[in-house]
């Protein structure tokens, strides 16, 4: 564990943020922009949601972020050939000249984010440029890069935020008044747009202001790890110094902060409450989901608390035993992190009580969505397992202080949608 910190005052080199000619659908090509998108390849978990995608059209992006030949050999070289074959046939092409990307996301009910998309100097965690929060799984990680090596290109942005509102925040806002390069409406009903910028005098504004600050990997982490993995084993200067990201500043644009559930695979909900009984106070609602999650805020406030579900009803844990804590946490880590729920889940939950290897795919899988982990678990007769989200502020405080989360601790949004710009190392 590093504990040095990383203070914003501190750090040696800010964001370097680079233009690049971005790879992007021709809309003549292809039945619409929104039928080629997809969610990025983390949260597209369920074979039937990877079907649908590829459903929608022949070109979906799915195809090359989540290839699904057999072997993880013939994936990855499944994913370069596609890539390969929709630049010949002009269905990708190239944007003619480099540039930053000022990207927008609007949904229904008001929620707005804009940001910068570009190519993004690489840095380890120990310069205090791009902070981690979580940690990642290496298999996930040989698989993203084993995929980026065979396309040799960065299929979709990382999530990044930082906390500016200067000058880069005012390039963003005026070139959004602009007509956009595309604007697309997606399925979850976000409206999508992109704009380009290639003044030079902007892009300058941009990078100068960037170069101040320090970021927070919001979505991304094991992106982020294979871009750091890839840059090892190429000879500096090299395409892969870069990586491709979204920078949004939560200064003007605030991300909404959700949390990421657990679904175990393999472990009724009966044999997971017979298991804690005396570790945890229990208390069984037979609730809507949405008055169950009601429940789970209101316990958060006062500590540790979980949400159980799998047996048609919900079951809140909270109130765990000192003592137990005591003697599962690790102790030398700040308070704010030992006191973590995804700490408490995994440290004492599931290492100490229920005895399930937290990086094994057979055993324990990670949903973003509520309903959908619920629906599985009753399904399956599995248990699920409900998280309260973590304050962002919470999150990049330990991210500063060179402390990392749980993995999936925390789910930021909203995500950037994946097939809108893409880059190739070698245009």
């Amino acid at each position: 564990m590093n504990t040095a910190g990383h203070s914003e005052a501190t750090a040696r080199r800010g964001l370097e943020l680079s233009p690049f000619r971005g790879l992007r659908y021709d809309p003549d090509r292809v039945g619409s922009l929104a039928s080629v998108t997809s969610p990025p390849y983390d949260v597209v978990v369920r074979p039937d949601g990877v079907h649908h995608l590829q459903s929608a059209d022949p070109y979906n992006i799915v195809r090359l972020i989540l290839p699904q030949a057999g072997t993880p050999s013939a994936r990855t070289e499944q994913a370069a050939d596609t890539l390969r074959r929709w630049l010949d046939e002009g269905v990708l092409t190239a944007d003619p000249e480099p540039g930053l990307y000022v990207y927008e996301q609007r949904d229904g009910s008001g929620l707005l984010q804009r940001g910068i998309i570009g190519a993004l100097r690489v840095s380890e965690p120990a310069e205090g440029v791009v902070l981690p929060h979580e940690d990642v799984m290496p298999p996930v990680v040989a698989d993203r890069a084993a995929l980026m090596r065979a396309t040799r290109a960065n299929l979709e942005p990382l999530l990044l935020t930082y906390r500016g509102d200067g000058t880069a925040a005012e390039v963003v806002e005026r070139t959004a008044g602009t007509p956009p390069l595309l604007a697309t409406t997606t399925e979850d009903g976000f409206r999508h747009r992109l704009w380009s910028v290639t003044d030079p005098a902007d892009v300058t504004r941009i990078q100068s202001d960037l170069a101040g600050q320090q970021a927070l990997i919001a979505d991304g982490h094991h992106r982020w790890a294979t871009y750091l993995r890839l840059r090892a084993e190429h000879p500096s200067p090299s395409p892969w110094d870069h990586g491709l990201v979204l920078l949004v500043d939560t200064a003007r644009y605030p991300l909404r902060v959700r949390a990421i559930h657990r679904l175990l695979h393999g472990l009724p909900v009966a044999d997971a409450l017979a298991a804690v009984q005396g570790l945890f106070r229990v208390r069984r609602l037979d609730t809507p989901l949405a008055e169950a999650l009601e429940a789970l805020a209101d316990a958060s406030c006062a500590g540790n608390a979980f949400l159980l579900a799998g047996d048609g009803a919900f079951h809140l844990l909270d109130r765990p035993d000192p003592d137990l804590l005591t003697r599962t946490i690790p102790a030398d880590r700040p308070a704010a992190w030992r006191s973590l729920d995804a700490t408490v889940l995994h440290a004492t939950l599931l290492d100490h009580v229920w005895h399930i290897p937290e990086d094994s795919p057979a055993h324990i899988a990670y949903i973003h969505d509520t309903a959908a982990t619920v629906a599985k678990a009753e399904r399956d007769g599995g248990t699920a397992v409900l998280m309260h989200p973590v304050r962002e502020e919470v999150v990049r405080d330990l991210a500063r202080q060179g402390v990392t989360m749980p993995r999936k601790s925390t789910s930021f949004g909203p995500k950037p949608a994946s097939g809108l710009v893409l880059r190739a190392l070698e245009i």
